[in-house]
């Protein structure tokens, strides 16, 4: 099974975008929703609350994980990965922005929208560089969106407020595309479109992480071959079941029926 971590309801987003372009794969799907946001947190808690999620989902017959939160990407990935070493499968979602960022943007003037975790870190900085050495990278953290979701206020005018006071000041540094390099950001996706323009470009996991995944799994036939195929997913979360089933529908677009995880402190 593909397995899908996040710290809240905005990787359902991305799970979405999963059933929609890889159909035939089973899927799980974690959420600590409990403990969001991640942007706030120190790195060690990224870090201890993102390997406990991907323990259990590979506890529940995951056979890859994907990290869909940009902050545990951001804080958390290569160590899980060295720690699991060639044996069990984890990934995160930098790479596959930065790629699609750099491919898109005309005037290499990139802004990134991001957790304060993520900005922190660095990591779109260094792996953007990575693929366009001169490009010029200016980020904004947003630490208002992830709770206006998880608060389920997406649609509200507050979250249209705080999304206009995290782009502006991006727009006016002449950027010509747009990172937002959080999962529930890109639910937000509409306010950042108004308040961005037509002429940026965004990068929103919606298609950038499927799309990637599919490349991945052509790449990786050895994994493909071991995922569960023709079950529906399932979903857990560490909050409240009832919530998360409430918001988490919206989210993915059809009815969601959570299972409760407990991950430990």
């Amino acid at each position: 099974m593909l397995g899908v971590f996040d710290s809240g309801f905005g990787g359902l987003h991305v799970l979405r975008g999963m059933v929609a372009r890889l159909p035939q794969y089973s899927c799980l799907y974690l959420g600590d929703s409990a403990r969001a946001p991640y942007g706030s947190r120190s790195q060690e808690e990224v870090y201890r609350f993102t390997k406990q999620g991907v323990d259990f989902l590979f506890g529940q017959g995951a056979t890859l994980v994907i990290l869909a939160c940009n902050t545990a990407s951001s804080e958390a990935l290569r160590k899980v990965q060295v720690e699991y070493g060639a044996t069990r499968k984890v990934l995160g979602v930098l790479i596959p922005f930065a790629e699609a960022a750099a491919a898109r943007s005309r005037s290499k003037q990139v802004g990134v929208m991001a957790t304060e975790g993520t900005v922190r870190s660095g990591a779109y900085v260094r792996e953007l560089t990575k693929l366009v050495p001169d490009m010029t990278i200016v980020q904004q953290a947003c630490p208002r969106l992830v709770p206006l979701v998880e608060e389920g206020e997406q649609d509200s005018d507050e979250a249209r407020s705080a999304v206009a006071a995290c782009v502006r000041p991006l727009v006016a540094e002449g950027i010509d595309t747009l990172v937002l390099g959080c999962t529930h950001y890109g639910i937000l996706e509409p306010y950042v479109r108004e308040a961005a323009g037509e002429d940026i470009e965004i990068i929103s996991d919606r298609d950038v992480v499927p799309q990637s995944l599919a490349a991945y799994l052509k790449r990786h036939p050895e994994i493909e071959a071991r995922l569960d195929k023709g079950k529906p997913p399932r979903i857990f979360t560490t909050g409240d079941v009832e919530t998360f089933d409430r918001l988490g529908s919206i989210l993915f677009g059809q009815p969601v029926h959570a299972e409760r995880a407990y991950l430990g402190e």
